[in-house]
């Protein structure tokens, strides 16, 4: 004991004059002290109390014995039953809560409604007993008062056993964290700080983090976030913004947004880099003009190391004199070294989001077609959370007789393998349209091709066939959402069509089709589910809210109603938007067709149906004896080189004539580069490029089909 200690043969001995002592209480008043001694020649320096203090600032007191039993209970102590939720607190907690020990239940839930909801979940974690295991607990959160900013209190407690050694009882102790600690050396601040930047994804993100952590909190005039990029200091973040809150130096150099200098411009900071530790320079200090006007009241300069280097500073700065208090160099060097590896961490996820943003970018239309009776738009979106996009994509793909596929589809995941099957499936699904397949048999094949492609993923889609002469539409739905229709009238319809599974998940899969009816006026909605579908919006109320958007929207400006439609979108997974708005063709085209039977006159009776149709459009003759060489060579090129059936289509829009033979074999014709005179054929391409306006192949379903165009003069 200490009279044992005083009798010893040390305790008279003269200590030496560097020997020093430092006492520091911990826990609220009467809990302990913190004793340190050693040899220290003119006392514990700024960097030794710092340490001490934090030290005697994280030491756990432990719960008093009276706090262990169902007793009575010490002011400041509590004891919780886990089985029950009730609470035995003292006095002075009450008093801390603002509740009257007569007003109080012995709930848990009443001291928990009194907890700024954002700090509930930390609380949770220590009084849900499923997710605790044996032993002490210490939190800092936050209360609710009736006047005045939150309050912040301490908690320190022990879960002890019961029976099958699971937590029977939470003891400890509350007190307010504002007497343990000064209001700048909050440890709840730099968790929070840590949980910030744990959900950074880029650098303004990181900048913003920081800023929102040390700006308010410290009093600071300002905060500069500067990244080191080939010794050059180029800053990403400034608080405030204005150029006129900063010094006349950094004005004068000011960049097209922030400014950017070589390191060596400013000695002081340079050396505060290679140092690596945080620098503070009180009021007065002697500094560069470009450091010393960001803070004439005090600067804290923090290098931010990240991955054995330095990653850049952080400058923190006062206008009036700032009393830096001796733990606050530990609590920015704390920060710096977050903030540092959300750095690293913002640029790797810029990189690689870029990555997959460009790989997305490329498999997605430039441009949407120009189409004969309707207008279209297309809006996408990429996810804000998380590193990786999606694989929604839209497609308008003309086709032939007037008819336009509008295809819009998601590929199930978020990673760069559901953009380039995105991509695959967009390929597939224009090839089997450009084919002339009906949209049941397209979506079908693209059915096959995933399953073929095993690659485990899924995908959704719809695809909607129209035609702009008539205004026929077909739809087809593969595990997609049902579009949506305005009507002229300005009333909307959410489609109730048939659907079949999405894509890659039966072998055997029917996709039926929908046939619809579009009058000029109408609007087509088609979207994914990211733009009708969140964490707090179930889908039939987000489908819902997307027809009573759609119906009050103006048509006449597409682009201006697939904007609106987008405006404050959860963006929480990536949304793609298809717009066509069905106005009717101006002038219908006129159409024929004739089989063509292999029989020795197959020629003639072509050239006959060709000159009885022309001579009824009205076409000059000219424009007759024209169509009929192109029919001649077309025809006889298709029955002396392929087999099975033959079929001539002839189409009059305005002033142009389309004439096109199609057949079985796959083979495109070939055009001679140069022919003999006594050659008897290969001339028959020739012949058809000197009188047409252009001509062309176009893969159809079982074969091809040779096109040439003629336009009449005038």
């Amino acid at each position: 004991g200490p009279a044992e200690l005083a009798g010893g043969p040390d305790a008279r001995r003269t200590p030496s004059p560097a020997f020093s002592v430092a006492v520091l209480p911990i826990g609220p008043a009467g809990a302990g002290c913190l004793l340190a001694a050693g040899e220290h020649p003119g006392g514990f320096g700024t960097d030794d109390r710092s340490c001490l203090e934090l030290i005697a600032h994280t030491i756990a007191v432990p719960v008093p014995a009276a706090a262990q039993d169902t007793g009575e209970l010490p002011e400041d102590a509590f004891s919780l039953s886990m089985d029950t939720g009730r609470i035995a607190v003292g006095a002075a907690i009450l008093r801390l809560f603002g509740i009257g020990r007569e007003g109080f239940d012995g709930r848990v839930e009443t001291l928990l409604g009194r907890t700024v909801p954002e700090d509930l979940p930390a609380l949770m974690s220590v009084v849900e007993a499923d997710h605790m295991s044996i032993g002490d607990r210490e939190l800092e959160f936050r209360i609710l008062r009736a006047a005045g900013p939150p309050a912040w209190l301490r908690l320190r407690g022990r879960l002890l056993p019961g029976g099958e050694g699971r937590p029977a009882r939470l003891v400890g102790t509350v007190a307010d964290a504002s007497t343990l600690r000064s209001d700048v050396t909050d440890v709840a601040r730099v968790q929070r700080l840590a949980a910030s930047l744990a959900t950074a994804g880029t650098v303004k993100d990181v900048g913003r983090a920081v800023v929102a952590a040390l700006r308010a909190p410290l009093h600071a005039d300002r905060i500069a976030l500067a990244e080191l990029e080939n010794d050059r200091l180029v800053v990403t973040v400034l608080d405030p913004p204005e150029p006129e809150a900063w010094p006349e130096v950094w004005r004068s150099e000011w960049r097209t947004e922030w400014p950017d200098a070589p390191v060596r411009a400013m000695p002081t900071l340079a050396a505060a880099l290679r140092g690596g530790r945080a620098r503070i320079w009180p009021a007065g200090s002697a500094l560069e003009p470009a450091l010393g006007e960001v803070g004439p009241g005090g600067l804290a300069v923090l290098p931010l190391p990240a991955g054995g280097r330095m990653a850049g500073a952080c400058l923190i700065g006062w206008d009036r004199p700032h009393d830096f208090a001796p733990d606050e160099r530990a609590l920015l060097t704390a920060c710096a070294a977050l903030t540092g590896q959300a750095l690293l961490r913002a640029h790797a996820f810029d990189a690689e989001h870029e990555l997959v943003g460009m790989l997305q970018r490329t498999l997605l239309p430039r441009r949407l077609p120009r189409l004969p009776g309707a207008v279209a738009v297309a809006r996408y979106l990429p996810t804000t959370a998380g590193l990786e996009v999606g694989g929604d994509w839209y497609d308008v793909i003309p086709l032939a007789d007037s008819h336009v596929a509008f295809v819009i589809g998601d590929v199930q995941g978020h990673n760069a393998g559901a953009a380039t099957l995105m991509g695959q499936m967009r390929t597939a699904l224009r090839a089997y349209a450009a084919e002339g397949h009906p949209p049941d048999v397209v979506v079908a094949h693209a059915n096959r091709l995933l399953l073929d492609m095993e690659t485990d993923l899924f995908a959704t889609c719809a695809y909607l066939d129209v035609d702009m002469e008539s205004g026929t539409a077909w739809c087809v739905r593969a595990g997609h959402l049902q579009p949506v229709l305005r009507h002229p009238d300005g009333t909307t319809e959410i489609l109730a069509t048939e659907g079949g599974p999405p894509l890659g998940v039966l072998t055997q899969a029917e996709f039926p089709i929908t046939p619809l009816r579009l009058r000029p006026g109408t609007v087509v909605a088609l979207t994914t589910d990211g733009l009708v579908e969140s964490s707090d919006t179930d889908l039939d109320a987000g489908m819902d809210r997307l027809a009573r958007e759609l119906a009050a929207a103006d048509p006449a400006h597409l682009g201006l109603v697939a904007d609106a439609l987008l405006t404050g979108a959860h963006r929480g997974d990536d949304v793609a938007l298809l717009l066509m708005r069905y106005d009717g063709m101006a002038v219908r085209p006129l159409r024929e067709t004739w089989t063509v039977w292999r029989v020795p006159e197959a020629v003639r009776h072509a050239r006959r149906f060709t000159r009885r149709t022309l001579r009824a459009w009205e076409l000059p003759q000219h424009m007759v004896d024209a169509a009929l060489l192109v029919v001649s060579e077309l025809v006889t090129n298709a029955l002396v080189h392929t087999g099975g059936p033959v079929r001539l289509d002839m189409s009059l829009v305005g002033r142009r004539l389309r004439l096109a033979v199609a057949d079985s074999s796959p083979r495109s014709p070939v055009q001679p580069t140069s022919i003999g005179w006594e050659a008897t054929g290969g001339r028959g391409i020739l012949l058809v490029e000197a009188v047409s306006a252009a001509w062309g192949t176009i893969p159809v379903s079982g074969g091809k089909q040779v096109w040439a165009d003629l336009v009449a003069d005038g």
